[in-house]
């Protein structure tokens, strides 16, 4: 059993510098091996390979680059290059006017009134999972089973039943084409033309048009209709106007927005869980005193969007897991105008790097970094904003942080209030990020069926079925 004095899983940083070859090819594993330790120290790192860059974990830096100054960082090429034949131009990957007016045409789309009407997925999902949970003999791949929830939820509050993919087409395509568009190339480092073919991109378009062609089909179904009530996102998108002009987007651009919730919206909120769900089992005390708090808050019941404000220190245990393994662990932008940051001139051109991973680690930012610590977001306010990025900030803040973080805390509190998990020895997870922080090898865990509450042995969850 681990105990509080030692830390969780990191990503192994190496205080020598590799040649370039060879950093490449780490990167092409894990994309987190090209931060040198200095990264978790300072508030800038600066260099020049092929192109000058600088790391960037300083809190008021990042402020100028994702928020005062934002449309002189705009996404780098080798960005847009791995997630266009996926994403399109969508919400997260257009950039300029085409941009912002999808932007003021989807805010709303994310109203609180909104949101509200689509909780109810959550509560039934994590039902289904407690469900699974309880049938395993044995250890259980809990991000596995985070990854059918979470997707479980974005497919049902994305489309209606009716026009819905096909789970299994769109599960495949959107796991096959992270992991195989995700690594960087040689060819983009050395900034060659992008009408020069990638091979591992080549082959990811083809995984993907399975998936497009079903959501193009998903669109064409509903447009023209009547929304469905509770309107599912989609529906809630063709509804959905410029406030300033009228506009409204076309079956195109419905197709990639679309497709970037379903990537994003699943994969995301299955990385904060399955995080979670490690670090409760590598943290016994803060397993039990979450269990306590779910316990008493949900009384045998899977948690409700009513529940969310009640359950603040599981809040703060998703919170703190997106602190140590941000589902986006780095972002990348390139100048193109003259700035200077803190004593950091930067030119049109420079590559900004900006590692989450590094800045939610870094020693000039945050006491005792690498460790598990929950009550640090007891007080959020007292949090830089800038120093605290799993969704990003700015204009372009993630739109569905709140859907995310409500979903993350229904989902683990109703598993914590039913079962004790425990971790499995010599299966801990690698956090390996490619295009998102994932755990390598899994999240292996032993769940135990927690007695019914004394007070209510009506309890259900771990006999259901």
């Amino acid at each position: 059993m681990l105990t509080r004095n030692q830390l969780p899983v990191a990503v192994p940083i190496s205080s020598r510098p590799r040649g370039f070859l060879a950093g490449v090819r780490a990167m092409q594993r894990n994309a987190l091996a090209l931060l040198p330790k200095i990264a978790f120290t300072q508030p800038i790192v600066s260099g020049h390979v092929v192109r000058r860059f600088h790391m960037v974990m300083d809190p008021p830096s990042l402020r100028r680059i994702l928020k005062d100054a934002a449309e002189d960082y705009p996404k780098s090429e080798e960005a847009q290059a791995m997630l266009r034949p996926a994403l399109g131009n969508g919400i997260f990957l257009a950039e300029g006017a085409h941009w912002r007016w999808q932007r003021r045409a989807a805010m709303p789309v994310f109203a609180p009134r909104n949101l509200t009407a689509l909780t109810p997925v959550m509560t039934q999902a994590a039902e289904e999972a407690c469900v699974r949970v309880a049938k395993a003999n044995g250890p259980l791949d809990m991000h596995a089973e985070m990854l059918q929830t979470a997707f479980e939820v974005i497919a049902a509050v994305s489309m209606s039943e009716d026009t819905a993919i096909p789970r299994e087409v769109a599960h495949r395509a959107i796991d096959r084409y992270l992991e195989t568009a995700g690594r960087a190339s040689f060819l983009d480092i050395l900034q060659v033309p992008a009408v020069v073919p990638r091979p591992g991109r080549t082959v990811a378009r083809f995984l993907i048009a399975e998936l497009r062609n079903a959501a193009d089909a998903a669109v064409r179904a509903r447009m023209g209709r009547e929304a469905a009530d509770p309107p599912p996102l989609l529906d809630l998108l063709i509804g959905a106007s410029d406030p300033e002009t009228g506009r409204t987007m076309s079956a195109e651009e419905l197709r990639d927005n679309l497709l970037t919730f379903l990537v994003a919206g699943h994969e995301t909120t299955a990385l904060a869980l399955s995080w979670s769900l490690y670090l409760v089992g590598f943290d016994q005390e803060v397993q039990k005193k979450a269990s306590a708090e779910a316990r008493k808050v949900l009384n045998g019941r899977a948690a409700t969007a009513e529940d969310v404000p009640h359950l603040g220190y599981i809040r703060q245990i998703v919170q703190e897991a997106m602190r140590l393994y941000p589902p986006v662990a780095m972002l990348s932008r390139t100048a193109t105008a003259h700035d200077k940051l803190r004593d950091r001139e930067v030119r049109p051109g420079d590559v900004m790097l900006l590692p989450f991973y590094a800045l939610h680690r870094n020693e000039g930012v945050w006491d005792r970094p690498d460790a598990f610590d929950p009550d640090r977001f007891a007080d959020p306010k007292a949090i830089d904003r800038f120093a605290y990025l799993p969704f990003g900030a700015g204009p372009r803040v993630c739109l569905g942080m709140d859907f995310g973080l409500q979903e993350a805390v229904i989902v683990l509190a109703t598993l914590l209030s039913r079962f004790r998990f425990n971790p499995v020895e010599g299966r801990e997870p690698e956090p390996v990020m490619i295009l998102s922080l994932r755990p390598g090898g899994g999240v292996w865990l032993q769940a135990e069926p927690l007695e019914p509450a004394a007070h209510d042995p009506s309890i259900v969850g771990a006999e259901t079925a």
